[in-house]
This record gives C-alpha cells, sequence and structure tokens, in this order.
C-alpha cells in the first residue's frame, strides 16, 4: 500500500517574489529552447542536444536584455533544459 502526503506551504512575500521570478525565468528559458531547437530543425535539419542549450543558457545569461537570468539560481533553469531534452528523446523514439 502506498501512502500520500499532502502539504500546504505559506511563503513569505520575499519568498513568494523569488519564487515567481524564478518560475518566470524557467518559462523563458525553455520557450527560447524550444524555438531555437525547432527552428534548427526546420531549417538546417540539425538536432541540438542539452550540451548545446546548456551553452545557450551561458550565452543568454551574458546578454544585457537577459541578465535578470543570473540573478536567479541555475538549478531550476538547467533542469528546465533537461526536461526539454527528455521530451525530444521521447519524440525523436516515437514514445509518447
Amino acid at each position: 500500500m502506498e501512502r500520500a502526503f499532502r502539504y500546504r506551504f505559506y511563503p513569505t512575500p520575499e519568498q513568494e517574489i523569488l519564487l515567481r521570478q524564478t518560475l518566470g525565468c524557467v518559462r523563458l528559458v525553455y520557450n527560447k529552447a524550444l524555438a531555437a531547437r525547432t527552428e534548427a530543425w526546420y531549417q538546417r535539419q540539425e538536432r541540438i542536444d542539452y550540451s548545446d542549450t546548456s551553452a545557450m543558457l551561458t550565452a543568454w545569461k551574458k546578454q544585457e536584455d537577459l541578465s535578470f537570468l543570473a540573478n536567479v539560481s541555475s538549478v531550476p533553469l538547467q533542469q528546465g533544459l533537461r526536461n526539454l531534452q527528455k521530451a525530444f528523446a521521447n519524440f525523436w523514439a516515437k514514445r509518447k
């Protein structure tokens, strides 16, 4: 028999701001990496993997208009790229 536990989280206003910033940055990085991968495939028939998107993330953090990406933890940003890699790997392997 398995058990499930449910926890409630009440963030402070500072924590809520940081969570919102982090989730917004994760969403932005995921969408930019998805766009880069899609564009590479449709224009050059080239597959981009996790290491390429990770290098792109490093370059994005250095851009002036995306410098706010350096203000949040890199762990969730990298995990978003790993999730994207897994989604593409499943797609190319014809798994749902």
